[in-house]
């Protein structure tokens, strides 16, 4: 019989269509950090929480937001949440916090698909392929 521990190893990898300007995607292999459904609970809802802290903020400016508001608020949500989820990745740039802005500020969708390439993880997990 295999052996085999039931302790998850601390990181895993996947790889992310990366999407660029033009329709084109890169595919770039991520470092992920594992998380128990505990600590997954706990960092979803802190997530929320910050949007919600976000959209506050928004609020409070009423009728003075500006797109530049707005985007600048959905860019330090998504840096938050690439910046919780990575460490390390295929591209030729260090990983670093600044090379993760920069991925963020330059790439509409990389931290959606990045993301998504996480929570896929745990699905093909969770339905056991």
């Amino acid at each position: 019989m295999a052996k085999f521990k039931i302790a998850q190893n601390p990181t895993f990898k996947a790889d992310v269509d990366i999407p660029r300007v033009g329709g084109t995607f890169n595919k770039v292999s991520f470092e992920f950090k594992y998380r128990d459904r505990k600590e997954l609970a706990k960092l979803f809802a802190g997530w929320q929480q910050s949007a919600k802290d976000y959209q506050d903020r928004l609020k409070e400016k009423g009728d003075d937001i500006t797109l530049v508001d707005v985007t600048d608020a959905d860019i330090e949500h998504q840096i938050l949440q690439v910046s919780d989820l990575v460490v390390g990745w295929g591209f030729d740039d260090k990983f670093t916090p600044e090379a993760i802005r920069a991925l963020v500020e330059t790439s509409a969708g990389a931290a959606d698909a990045i993301v998504k390439a996480y929570q896929n993880a745990f699905a093909a997990a969770r339905l056991g392929n």
